[in-house]
Parts: structure tokens; C-alpha cells; sequence
């Protein structure tokens, strides 16, 4: 046990994003607040018009178009927001004050590389297959450290950097990831966050829709409906966000504005099936966080759900909640995909992303799209469509799920 307590406090001092409706935290939480919807609809090659949510941001602010060529869709994203949320959090890694070998990059993805190899086997196909047009890009593109690897190649950074896979939920085991590591003493600085580049991949969209679970509505902005009676499923989206984390001591020493404390986490698995989620090891990984947070169901002020908008996942993901959290007139319900879609790997820390500035102005941003809420989603306290002011925000539970049956959790507490 180190003698300063403050050593084993971690905290989010800098947050770098790029989400369908917005490219900086500000814009983003003002449109969520609004319930202003990111989703648009893409002429996507094989699969037609679908509704997704494109990210729109300045992708040549930190490293050249020729180093975007070469890279990838996703190492694009994550340069962005790692450079943001290293501006935000007031870090110049050139200055001595972190050290760029004691600094560490932790990504979260869904999938990588399919987007590559699918457009390395459309253009060869439009060479009667010709493999001599086949890139030598291919293979650093479509490694599965990719992302992290071209943040630390643009920012000089020597500490670990690598990936990780945790279908929907790895943004969250990312941001964990990084807590862990500082805890340890590994490294004094975490990147951390997840990323996805989802929407480059038509075999994304074909597999959701044959699984009958693609979302489609003649309006793109009311096609991601959670909770909603005629829910049909999800919204795919593109989407980056990563944190700064460092100790309290380090960050309270050098003036940081610090958006939050990280103080409880858990990740399990189902063990069950592929696809269909399971709400009891749902409500098993939202006590673990609970426990190790040291606080009880009615200390949280908002859930912010994993629901996508699919029958069987929000019912399974509503049934755990109330099991958890019963009838607790303080906890607030609310949903962020409905307005920015399914941003995949990047879905977690997003979606954390929006809510943490309910500490600072005490609104919890709504569900929207919800006018028929199916009987079997029914929440006290959930916020559909219109935002809602508390007296005050102290705590966020940040649900994150996915395939083949992976759960986790995370609790962000205001540092006072």
C-alpha cells in the first residue's frame, strides 16, 4: 500500500472525441442535451441506402493527407481524439511533464482490418483479380495494434501501446485497462478509449441484417429507437474517444481540471451463447462494479445504458436494471445511441464521454426516438426525449455489452 492514497485515485483529466453529431465534447454534449440526432443515411457498396452515423472532423489537423492514405480509417479517428484529449487535458508531451516511455496507449475495437481487406478484394476484383494491385499497406493496416501504434507513431510516444478486443464493450475494458496499469505503477500517463471505423464495412451491415437486426426507418434520425415498441434493431456508426487518466496526486499537483474519478469497474462473461445477451451476468458485472466502488444501487445518479435497439437486448439490459436498482426514485435512466447511433468499439467511452458533463450542469441528456415505450422496457426515472435537471449529479454507471457474451460496467464518481 503506498502511503498517499491520492496515488491509487484515478482521474479523467483530458477528453478527445469524434462522434456523429460533433468532433469536440462541448458540441457533442450540447446535441445530446438537444436531442439533435447524428444519424444520416450512406450509399454503402453492396447493401444501398442504410442509416449510420458518419463522423465529420478535421482530418488533417494533426498529421498529413499522405499519412492518412497510408494508414487507416481507424488510426485517422484515433490521432484526432488522442491529440484532443491531450490538448484538453492541458499535456504537452514534449515539455517533461509525462514521460512520452512512461506514457501508455490503450485502444478498444470491435473488429479491425475488415475494412481494409474488404477494399483490398474490391479493387483487385476490378483487375480480374490480378493480386500484383494487391497493396503492401495490407498487412501493418489491418494488425490488430494498429490504431493504438499509429497514435504513438504521431504523438512520439515509446510506452505500450496495443488493442483491445472486447466486441462492444471495449471501450470500457480499454478505459479499465488503462486504471489497471496506472494502479500497478506501469505507466504514469494512460491513453485509453476505444475506436471503430465500422461503416467502411459492408459485411458488417450483412451480417446485422441477417440477423434481422439492422435498424431502417424512412427517417435516418428516428431509425436507432431503443426501448421503443417498434424497435428493429441497430444503427451502425463510425466514432473515436479516448481519455487521459493519471493519478489524483499528479493531476491535483499540476492544477488539472479533472472531469472525473474512475472508483469501480467489473467485467464478466455470459459463457452462454454468441449473440443473445444474458441479463443475469449483466446484473452479476453491475454489483461487482457496485462492491468494488463501495457504493450502493440508490448512490447513482444515471445509468447510462447499453440498449442498440434490438427486442431481446434492451429487454434483457431493463430486466437487469430493475433487478438491480428496483424502484430507486435518484437514479435516472438514459440512452446515447439513440442519438448517435452504434459506434461498435468505440460505443462505451462515447457514450460515458456525453454524460460526464452532467457533473458540472446537473442535466441528464434523454433517450430519443422513445414514444411508444414497449411495456417490457419500462424504467422509473428513465428520460425520454427531453432532457432532465436534477438538483445535483454525483455518479454515472456506464453499462457496455457485446457479442459472445461480454460484459462490463464503469462508475465515474465527481472528484471533490
Amino acid at each position: 500500500m503506498t502511503d498517499n492514497p491520492d496515488k491509487q485515485r484515478i482521474v479523467i483529466t483530458g477528453v478527445g472525441l469524434a462522434a456523429p453529431n460533433a468532433d469536440n465534447l462541448t458540441d457533442y454534449r450540447a446535441r445530446l442535451l438537444a436531442g439533435q440526432s447524428g444519424i444520416s443515411e450512406i450509399d454503402l457498396r453492396y447493401i444501398g441506402k442504410v442509416p449510420a452515423g458518419v463522423c465529420t472532423f478535421p482530418e488533417t489537423k494533426y498529421r498529413k493527407k499522405k499519412d492518412n492514405k497510408r494508414g487507416t480509417r481507424a488510426g485517422c479517428l484515433g490521432v484526432y481524439v488522442a491529440h484532443e484529449a491531450l490538448n484538453d487535458a492541458g499535456i504537452d508531451l514534449g515539455s517533461g511533464l509525462y514521460d512520452p516511455d512512461r506514457t501508455g496507449v490503450y485502444v478498444g475495437l470491435t473488429e479491425h482490418g475488415t475494412v481494409e481487406t474488404e477494399n483490398e478484394v474490391y479493387n483487385v476484383s476490378q483487375y480480374d483479380f490480378n493480386l500484383d494491385y494487391w497493396t503492401h499497406h495490407h498487412n501493418p493496416r489491418t494488425v490488430l495494434n494498429n490504431p493504438a501504434g499509429e497514435i504513438t507513431m504521431s504523438l512520439g510516444i515509446t510506452g505500450p501501446h496495443y488493442s483491445i478486443g472486447a466486441a462492444c464493450a471495449a471501450g470500457n475494458a480499454a478505459l479499465i485497462q488503462g486504471v489497471q496499469m496506472l494502479r500497478l505503477g506501469e505507466v504514469d500517463l494512460a491513453l485509453c478509449g476505444g475506436i471503430s471505423e465500422s461503416i467502411g464495412s459492408f459485411g458488417i451491415f450483412a451480417s446485422f441484417r441477417a440477423q434481422g437486426a439492422l435498424a431502417s426507418h424512412s427517417d435516418p434520425g428516428k431509425a436507432c429507437r431503443p426501448f421503443n415498441n417498434d424497435r428493429d434493431g441497430i444503427v451502425i456508426s463510425e466514432g473515436a474517444c479516448l481519455y487521459t487518466l493519471e493519478t489524483l496526486e499528479r493531476a491535483r499537483k499540476r492544477g488539472a481540471k479533472i472531469y472525473g474519478e474512475v472508483v469501480g469497474y467489473a467485467m464478466n462473461s455470459d459463457a452462454r451463447d454468441f449473440v443473445l445477451p444474458y441479463g443475469p451476468r449483466q446484473v452479476e458485472c453491475m454489483h461487482k462494479a457496485l462492491t468494488k466502488a463501495g457504493l450502493t444501487p440508490d448512490d447513482i445518479d444515471i445509468v447510462n445504458t447499453h440498449a442498440t435497439g434490438t427486442k431481446q437486448g434492451d429487454i434483457e439490459e431493463c430486466r437487469a436494471i430493475r433487478e438491480v436498482f428496483g424502484n430507486s426514485p435518484t437514479t435516472y435512466i438514459n440512452n446515447t445511441k439513440s442519438i448517435i447511433g452504434h459506434a461498435m468499439g468505440a460505443a462505451g467511452v462515447l457514450e460515458l464521454a456525453g454524460n460526464l458533463p452532467s457533473f458540472e450542469d446537473n442535466m441528464v441528456h434523454p433517450t430519443i426516438n422513445l414514444d411508444d415505450l414497449d411495456p417490457e422496457c419500462e424504467l422509473p426515472n428513465i428520460v425520454a426525449n427531453k432532457a432532465v435537471k436534477l438538483d445535483e449529479i454525483n455518479t454515472i454507471l456506464n453499462n457496455s455489452f457485446g457479442m459472445v457474451g461480454i460484459n462490463s460496467v464503469v462508475i465515474i464518481k465527481k472528484c471533490k
